[in-house]
């Protein structure tokens, strides 16, 4: 049963992935990847104020949870296509472009973390 929760919460977070990245690439039109940059810091902000504020105030079944963090924080951030996308970048000799694309992933998504931990703290 723990597979369909994960199941469901990665086929929502697929989902919510596309349309946020679709959206993100109509708002900044640009080679950079920033749709990938805007799910990878929301969904680390998201799976951070999910195990940091909710998790121990125990408010759902170890189900639920699975569905909200391995399921819809899995299937929306986009780790694997943050690698590809840098790779291309290199390949394609935008050395800058991919530079900070590894750099801008890392520092805002373990600030996206950071931040859930410190406003669980303060709520």
């Amino acid at each position: 049963m723990s597979y369909l929760y994960v199941a469901v919460g990665a086929a929502m977070g697929g989902v919510f992935r596309f349309g946020l990245s679709k959206l993100t690439y109509k708002i900044f039109a640009t080679t950079f990847p920033a749709g990938t940059l805007v799910v990878n810091v929301l969904g680390s902000f998201l799976l951070g104020l999910i195990m940091f504020y909710l998790e121990p105030k125990e408010i759902f079944s170890p189900r639920f949870r699975l569905l909200l963090t391995v399921g819809l924080c899995g299937g929306f951030t986009t780790f694997s296509t943050f690698t590809y996308e840098t790779i291309v970048l290199f390949r394609d000799s935008e050395i800058f472009l991919g530079s900070m694309n590894v750099i801008f992933n890392l520092l805002l998504c373990f600030a996206g973390v950071y931040l859930a931990y410190f406003i669980s703290k303060l709520i």
